[in-house]
């Protein structure tokens, strides 16, 4: 995981960065939304979208000085054999965590689907309509084939073809926002409110912090990064494209439901008409980004678990096989059994994505490079202090916030959907 010269184009390294940011995250901003108010949630996606922009900044300036483009490997660098192990679970967790979220919409969203083609106005419980069935033969014929890829550069099609889908699941919802005001749902401009504060609000910033984590996608793209230098150009482009995607989708998802929606999008946008057109395309792109998304998220998790058990390994396919169906096989039953995915946004959200986002690239910086040339009171390092001082700081309050959100009784995340 040296510097070296990689082959993939400046446009796929978009795709890819753009795809790893983006996924179920984005059905889960809406809801954010109605719990923060218009101006409230702006503020902060702004302020995470920056943040999340000079974190990758600190990581690829720390990849520079060192000539090496693994997370796991910059932590060994910074603090031997205890930070790449931290690194590396984290990676894992997140990316677990993620792809968990991704399956949970498809084993939820594609019964739908399967009943709207069908007509199926009352299911007997076929099999064919079960999400537990569904999610497996999603994983097993389609990304499993695409997670044993050797290298990231190769799904770029598949992940602009991931962002097309997106882009058409919000040109499809935006005529939604007149087409769905029923008399029994207060449909006036008056609704909006542009800042709301109650103990949902707990939710709102992890689920930021986990819809803009790319960071254990960065260096495995950086690596294969045809033109290398360009990487933050690359990450600046996809961060921003993602900004604006998320901005419409929550504000054309509030703007539809306003209190009324969910914590999944999508599962809120089937209550309007499950036979509808327009409706059901949205389903199938959808299901299709989030599907074609878990392949890149799987990348990192099978490099993070390699370099924690097999450091000293060359590539071997039989072990690259065996960790993708594995990950595979355990997301499937945690998916299956995971009660809700707002518990999943803000758990995983709260743990590992400061720790990617503020807390591993600051202290990094500051331990990696060199005080020669940046003594520990240069601009550069005592922002680096502040960041990682920011990212503690959120880890805290946004684990407090969930758990007093639990005791209080008042928490969605027990409900199931």
């Amino acid at each position: 995981f040296v510097l070296s010269l990689g082959k993939t184009s400046f446009g796929m390294s978009v795709f890819n960065l753009g795809n790893a940011i983006m996924g179920s995250g984005i059905l889960g901003l809406a809801y954010a939304m109605a719990n923060t108010g218009v101006v409230l949630f702006l503020v902060l996606l702004t302020v995470v979208a920056l943040l999340s922009s000079y974190s990758i900044h600190l990581l690829l300036k720390c990849s520079g000085i060192v000539g090496i483009r693994a997370y796991e490997q910059l932590g060994y660098r910074a603090f031997g054999t205890p930070g790449k192990m931290a690194a590396g679970i984290a990676i894992t967790l997140q990316n677990i965590g993620a792809m968990s979220s991704y399956l949970y919409i498809v084993k939820y969203e594609f019964p739908l689907v399967i009943q709207a083609f069908l007509r199926v106005d009352k299911p007997a419980g076929e099999w064919y309509l079960n999400g537990n069935y569904l999610v497996i033969i999603v994983s097993i014929c389609v990304i499993l084939p695409l997670a044993l890829m050797k290298q990231l550069g190769y799904l770029g099609y598949t992940s602009g073809f991931s962002l097309t889908c997106m882009v058409f699941f919000l040109i499809s919802v935006s005529p939604l926002i007149t087409h769905t005001c029923e008399p029994d749902i207060t449909c006036r401009a008056s609704c909006v409110l542009p800042i709301c504060r109650n103990i949902q609000t707990a939710y709102t910033i992890p689920i930021l912090a986990f819809a803009f984590v790319c960071h254990p996608e960065v260096l495995p793209i950086y690596t294969e990064l045809r033109k290398y230098k360009k990487m933050q150009h690359v990450a600046n482009i996809s961060i921003a494209v993602m900004y604006g995607m998320y901005f419409l989708a929550a504000l054309f998802g509030y703007l539809t439901f306003y209190g009324e929606v969910e914590a999944e999008l999508l599962h809120t946008y089937s209550r309007i008409d499950p036979y509808d057109t327009l409706i059901l395309c949205v389903r199938v792109a959808v299901l299709t980004a989030v599907t074609l998304t878990v392949p890149i998220v799987l990348f990192p998790v099978r490099r993070a678990i390699q370099q924690m058990v097999f450091p000293n390994k060359t590539f071997n396919w039989p072990r690259h096989i065996a960790i993708a169906f594995v990950l595979l096989t355990f997301i499937n039953l945690l998916v299956i059994f995971a009660p809700n995915i707002l518990g999943i946004f803000g758990i995983i959200g709260a743990t590992s994505a400061p720790c990617l986002i503020f807390i591993f690239p600051a202290v990094f910086y500051i331990r990696i490079v060199p005080k020669e040339e940046e003594p520990m009171r240069s601009v550069p390092k005592i922002l680096a202090v502040c960041f990682a001082g920011i990212g503690f700081l959120f880890m805290i309050m946004s684990l407090s916030f969930i758990i007093i959100d639990w005791t209080s009784g008042s928490s969605k995340a027990s409900s199931g959907h």
